[in-house]
């Protein structure tokens, strides 16, 4: 039986960045208060949008890290996912189903499972600046989610 180890993440990247001359260490996202709410009605009759870090796969998408709102339908063939960190050596990308539900999500909304997919799902991309992210990239895909009136938001981070 193979042995079971924990990865000491946090540790490890302290390290990693110690070795490279950065004598603060990083400071871990907090958040004192969880930005969650219970369902005010059924997923039968909720929207869900989706929110992901996969890039669109377009000549913008490839070179502009920000954040995109892509029409669903259509599923798209492709997702830029290539600056982005991943087994690569076990998986690959190349089935946007794979790791975007939207077909799934499309079939749960046929059986009626969940009321309704967005018209948009959203891109977002991986920062390393908390301030950022809580500051600017947060509330712009809160307020396209709102605008989009999704009551389910599913995170997809790849």
């Amino acid at each position: 039986m193979a042995e079971v180890y924990d990865v000491p993440y946090m540790e490890r990247t302290r390290n990693y960045y110690r070795a490279q001359g950065y004598s603060t260490d990083y400071v871990w996202a907090h958040n004192a208060h969880t930005p969650f709410a219970p369902l005010t009605k059924p997923m039968s009759e909720s929207r869900v949008g989706v929110v992901t870090t996969s890039m669109p796969d377009t000549a913008l998408g490839r070179t502009q890290r920000s954040i995109y709102s892509t029409l669903t339908p259509p599923i798209p063939e492709s997702m830029y996912t290539e600056e982005l960190s991943w087994h690569q050596a076990v998986t690959h990308t190349d089935d946007v189903n794979s790791y975007i539900p939207l077909e799934q999500l499309m079939l749960l909304e046929n059986k009626g499972v969940i009321g309704s997919l967005a018209p948009r799902f959203h891109s977002v991309p991986t920062e390393y600046s908390q301030r950022r992210t809580m500051e600017n990239d947060a509330p712009e895909i809160l307020r396209r989610l709102r605008e989009d009136e999704v009551d389910v938001a599913m995170l997809v981070p790849l």
